[in-house]
């Protein structure tokens, strides 16, 4: 295994639309899942998708660690996924924001709206199809990470850039989405 280099926002690699994988269980595609989750791993981040590797396939890889899942949210899989060819469809017409980052962006944090859940089909390595229901930061990191095949990125979705920072000033950006998010439930509430 080896670590690849992440690209960085500014590449055009990130803005294109990735191009559908053929075959799942060729032995490349295995070698760069392999390669992406040591990439994902060694920066400390939660998903990764195959355009941030310089790649431009439908491939995704993630991970919903324990201590980021919100406290009513179901289980999700557990350890590494890798995701083939992945298709997204949100259920319901809940939106949640919440507190994004992203390993081609970095330092920067945003607050980003998103479907709260989702069901997500694609393909596993060994060519089986996997279908599964998301909710709240497993839906996010698979919306998050599908984006990139499409060539979006999380601040193209963002509906207000005063709530974009820097990490080190993450608890800035927490007060500034409460505030906003109480000036706009008070202006859309009767007098």
């Amino acid at each position: 295994m080896s670590l690849l280099k992440i690209a960085r926002m500014g590449h055009p690699v990130l803005r294109r639309k990735a191009e559908p994988v053929a075959d799942p269980t060729d032995p490349a595609v295995a070698q760069l899942v392999a390669d992406m989750v040591d990439t994902m791993l060694d920066a400390s981040g939660v998903g990764l998708a195959a355009p941030q590797v310089h790649v431009s396939r439908r491939i995704i890889v993630f991970q919903i660690p324990d201590a980021r899942r919100q406290r009513d949210e179901p289980l999700g899989p557990d350890g590494v996924t890798a995701l083939i060819n992945p298709v997204v469809e949100p259920l319901g017409e809940t939106v949640e924001n919440g507190i994004e980052g992203c390993l081609s962006i970095p330092d920067l944090r945003g607050v980003v709206p998103r479907w709260a859940a989702i069901r997500y089909r694609g393909f596993a390595m060994d060519g089986t199809p996997v279908a599964r229901e998301a909710h709240g930061f497993h839906a996010r990191v698979v919306q998050h990470e599908v984006d990139h095949l499409d060539g979006v990125l999380y601040l193209d979705r963002m509906d207000d850039l005063r709530l974009l920072a820097f990490e080190s000033e993450l608890q800035y950006l927490v007060d500034q989405a409460a505030a906003l998010a109480a000036l706009d439930a008070a202006e859309g509430s009767p007098p």
